[in-house]
């Protein structure tokens, strides 16, 4: 991650393009350098993945977002004073993209996810299969899905907020980019603000390439103190859509209320 010159917000950079992936979607998820994500992770809350997505799959989950019968519901954030654009929370059944890309993720997050509760003293519910975790949800009246396609189009742009919707959360979470920056779309940068113990708050934006993943914090993060371990909370939105339009996919690990 690159700090701008003349601000204290540091900017990840998206690099050269990259091909589409190859493999089963375990391999896909398994080619992430996921220590690097870790440690973007433990420093920002945030850390990119590898290529998770083709092209063609990507245009595919797009292409969904017309059509009604595949989604449970659709919020417009200008109602709802969330930001400007439009979101739609997939129904069952999920399209193949987002059940197995759920269940390769949740192994490789869970220890992530561990570790930190472990730093800030807390108890760490999640069981080692995704579908316990979900059982556990929907046992506590967590039923509705949360796979989310949001569309953002020229003006558009997301508030600052955090996705928690019942008790029971996992920390952390996964946003795909299926447009091609600088192509469909300028702007639409991912915003992570985070608010720091004894200190001013500190914003981190990063432009998320086609086809990858962003990892990022749901509620908070660990922060290490003279006086040990604290809790950071961070809530996380998109910036202006200056042009074009950007759709992604956002996965969640925690089903709703």
């Amino acid at each position: 991650m690159t700090p701008i010159a003349g601000t204290p917000i540091p900017r990840t950079s998206t690099g050269t393009a990259t091909a589409d992936p190859a493999g089963t979607w375990l391999d896909r998820v398994g080619a992430t350098d996921w220590d690097a994500a870790r440690a973007g992770l433990d420093s920002y809350g945030c850390g990119l993945t590898g290529p998770l997505l083709t092209s063609e799959e990507s245009a595919a989950i797009a292409a969904l977002y017309p059509d009604g019968t595949r989604f449970r519901s659709t919020v417009n954030m200008a109602r709802h004073r969330f930001g400007e654009g439009e979101y739609r929370y997939f129904a069952r059944p999920f399209p193949e993209a987002v059940t197995a890309l759920k269940q390769a993720l949740y192994p490789k997050l869970l220890p992530i996810a561990r570790d930190w509760w472990t730093r800030l003293g807390r108890p760490a519910p999640w069981p080692d299969r995704l579908d316990d975790w979900l059982e556990a949800c929907h046992a506590a009246g967590q039923t509705k899905s949360t796979a989310i396609l949001l569309r953002y189009r020229a003006g558009d742009w997301n508030a600052l907020h955090r996705d928690l919707y019942g008790d029971l959360v996992f920390p952390l979470q996964v946003v795909i980019n299926l447009s091609h920056p600088g192509a469909d779309h300028t702007g639409g940068e991912f915003l992570l603000y985070e608010q720091r113990p004894r200190a001013q708050s500190r914003g981190t934006a990063t432009l998320i390439p086609h086809g990858h993943g962003l990892v990022f914090t749901t509620r908070d993060r660990p922060v290490e103190s003279r006086r040990g371990w604290s809790a950071a909370p961070v809530r996380h939105g998109v910036s202006v859509i200056r042009s074009g339009q950007r759709l992604t996919l956002g996965l969640v690990f925690h089903d709703a209320a």
